[in-house]
């Protein structure tokens, strides 16, 4: 079976993300993968600090981790597919999402573009512009504020 990866981030893209990468997964009869990136856990080592100093971080990554796979069970189970499968993946989103495609042998990514600009795809960098950049699989990128019509 082919997979398609629907990335989630929780903000106003999750909506026309999750609409395409469905119809696209039905018209296809192609499996569905929505995926969330939790940043890495800070290292404190560059200043002679071990993780076990600041249990605080931890329990918030592992809270993060937690409260994520929830929200993507969540979205899973009004998909209205079979099968959809959820993954949590933690690290710098970009390259955790191109390993994971990688991983799970996909066929295409879906992704939300926020629209920040050029200014703020430069300072902030951009996951979907990387994608497209980076991907060696195909990468939709889903404008924020327009849903797909039915």
């Amino acid at each position: 079976m082919k997979r398609i990866i629907a990335a989630i981030d929780f903000s106003d893209a999750n909506k026309p993300v999750v609409e395409v990468a469905t119809k696209l997964a039905k018209a296809l009869g192609e499996g569905l993968h929505l995926v969330h990136v939790v940043e890495a856990e800070p290292t404190y080592a560059a200043y002679g600090f071990s993780p076990d100093e600041f249990p605080a971080m931890h329990e918030i990554q592992l809270e993060s981790v937690t409260r994520a796979e929830s929200k993507l069970q969540e979205i899973a189970s009004e998909v209205g597919l079979e099968g959809v499968q959820t993954k949590v993946l933690q690290g710098q989103p970009l390259y955790s999402l191109l390993e994971y495609a990688k991983e799970v042998d996909a066929d295409m990514l879906v992704l939300g573009s926020h629209g920040h600009g050029f200014l703020g795809s430069l300072l902030l960098g951009s996951v979907a512009e990387g994608c497209v950049r980076k991907s060696q699989i195909p990468a939709l990128i889903v404008p924020v504020g327009k849903s797909s019509k039915s």
